[in-house]
């Protein structure tokens, strides 16, 4: 409706003939006094538009196409320069009018002569552009130009946001072409057959929704968006290259973000302005990773609820029971207690950097070594014991054999692992 609205052209009944080159008409100057009769409904609305652009996800096709639209309305030639002389005849200064006098013939002063020269009037067009302002927000409104210095800074924003989200289009499409389907790799995932994230949260997948055909869209509206605002407000070549140039230096040597811009407090990161709007733009962000107890993580979704459960009370049974005996166990020197240690204690936790206040002020109630079940409750696991099973009826192996050499497997691969442990462990001393 409102992109309708600065439009009248395009309802009016003579139309212009469309060029051979498809390049959008030029809006005729006699729009100018519709332009500048309603100069709010340009400027004021825009530059909320603007506003409301830099809080929005520009990697959606949907917003993408909506500031691609907005841009290539504003774009049109000669709509600008309207825009920005009814902007010079709003800002022009206001000559005091005598009471009862014609707004174009002020009398001359009483001690003057009418052969003075007469003080310039006042034109009607800028009358008009002042009492269409005026009377929207009123004799005491801040008005701010659409082409002035604050305005233009939201749109170097804007521009900003839109290559940050250009590279993230980009980079959803190579992933993309390079995965396999969302439905089949949702399916092996639910059965454990993928590698999942060290604190067993699987990363959120976007793909299925946004197709290939999707991302192109969107860079194609971002890439017509830019150059649309690059022409309403005459930015050079040289500063979009310097807004690319800033973005690339937000990735580190690894490829990674940096962190969002922060001052170090009492209890940790406090972010500033700039780092809550390097974080609402999709800019930086932080690294988010559980650091809590791993027995009281949420049930996952290649879990089953109920044998998890029932394995944590089980295990909690037992460590209860046995809580002495197992510290007695770590604590030895020898072989059989670095075996202990590595099965009954998280090796992790010493070595995590707790950046929640709250986990640096839990961090002295160490947890002691105690038995985890978990890892029984999982998909994953009871399918490889499973094709294990299978495997060994083949060979004519029973289920009993076949247990007992499981566990000989597991055996030989923990000692393995504690010596690989405990020679680490020498080296960094």
């Amino acid at each position: 409706m409102w992109l309708s609205y600065l439009q009248p052209w395009r309802y009016a009944p003579e139309k212009q003939a469309q060029s051979s080159d498809s390049q959008p008409r030029c809006v005729s100057e006699k729009w100018a006094p519709f332009v500048q009769e309603n100069l709010l409904m340009y400027t004021k609305l825009f530059v909320g538009f603007l506003n409301r652009a830099l809080r929005t996800d520009l990697v959606s096709p949907k917003n993408a196409l909506m500031v691609f639209r907005v841009a290539k309305v504003f774009a049109q030639p000669n709509l600008a320069e309207m825009i920005q002389k009814g902007e010079q005849l709003f800002l022009e200064p206001e000559l005091v009018i005598p009471h009862r006098q014609h707004r174009l013939f002020p009398a001359p002063t009483v001690t003057g002569s009418f052969l003075s020269p007469w003080p310039p009037a006042v034109t009607d067009a800028s009358f008009k552009v002042k009492s269409h302002v005026y009377s929207l927000e009123g004799q005491d409104c801040k008005y701010i130009p659409m082409f002035g210095p604050e305005v233009r800074t939201l749109v170097l924003r804007l521009a900003q946001l839109i290559t940050q989200a250009k590279q993230t289009a980009k980079s959803i499409s190579d992933q993309c072409v390079e995965s396999p389907s969302g439905r089949s790799f949702l399916s092996w995932s639910w059965l454990g057959f993928c590698p999942t994230d060290p604190n067993g949260c699987y990363p959120a997948n976007d793909l299925d929704e946004m197709g290939q055909d999707s991302v192109r869209k969107t860079d194609e509206y971002l890439e017509k968006a830019l150059e649309y605002l690059r022409q309403i407000f005459r930015l050079s070549e040289s500063q979009l290259a310097q807004l690319t140039f800033a973005l690339g230096n937000t990735q580190d040597e690894n490829g990674k973000k940096q962190l969002p811009d922060c001052i170090v407090g009492e209890d940790g990161l406090i972010l500033t302005p700039l780092g809550r709007y390097q974080i609402i733009n999709g800019l930086r962000r932080f690294e988010i990773e559980y650091q809590g107890d791993s027995e009281l993580q949420p049930i996952r979704s290649y879990e089953i609820a109920s044998l998890v459960r029932v394995l944590f009370r089980l295990s909690s049974a037992i460590n209860h029971r046995f809580a002495g005996q197992m510290v007695a166990l770590c604590s030895r020197d020898d072989f059989l207690g670095s075996f202990c240690r590595y099965h009954l204690t998280e090796p992790a936790l010493a070595n995590r950097h707790l950046l929640s206040p709250v986990g640096r002020r839990q961090a002295s109630h160490a947890r002691g070594p105690r038995l985890s079940l978990r890892f029984l409750g999982s998909y994953r696991t009871l399918l490889s014991l499973l094709l294990a099973f299978f495997v060994a009826s083949l060979f004519r192996i029973g289920p009993l054999p076949c247990s007992v050499l499981l566990i000989l497997v597991y055996l030989l691969y923990a000692m393995a692992m504690t010596l690989l442990t405990e020679r680490g462990k020498l080296h960094q001393l």
